[in-house]
């Protein structure tokens, strides 16, 4: 019965290890990185706009938008170049919402009349007071 408890005990504390393991992390002696001027010529030949460069986890970390002009976070192994995590941000971190509306709609141009009725440059659109 002992050996089952402790049997369970292992195997229940498992999986946390493994949780809390970030597989996305970086384990390169800085001795062994590629200069950061080499990783940005990489994302350029990859027609990769970028707005950030860090270093986050141990990994370079590039924020930027595709060739198509997607927003993209990519992180790449410093000693190899080679990419860790790739995506693609369809939402704004900083605000957490989601970019549902065009940033500037256009609205109809209206113009004031004499008679206090509004008529808009579209005869479709008119609103009388």
């Amino acid at each position: 019965m002992k050996k089952t408890l402790i049997a369970l005990t292992l195997f229940a504390t498992l999986p946390a290890g493994a949780v809390l393991a970030d597989d996305d992390d970086c384990f390169v002696p800085r001795d062994q990185w590629q200069p950061q001027e080499t990783a940005m010529q990489l994302a350029r030949q990859n027609g990769w706009t970028v707005r950030e460069f860090k270093i986050d986890d141990a990994c370079y970390k590039i924020e930027g938008r595709d060739a198509n002009g997607r927003p993209i976070e990519v992180k790449l192994d410093p000693g190899t170049l080679q990419v860790v995590e790739f995506e693609y941000e369809d939402y704004d971190d900083r605000r957490g919402s989601l970019n549902l509306a065009p940033a500037n709609p256009v609205a109809p141009s209206v113009s004031p009349q004499r008679n206090g009725s509004m008529q808009s440059d579209d005869s479709s659109l008119r609103q009388v007071n």
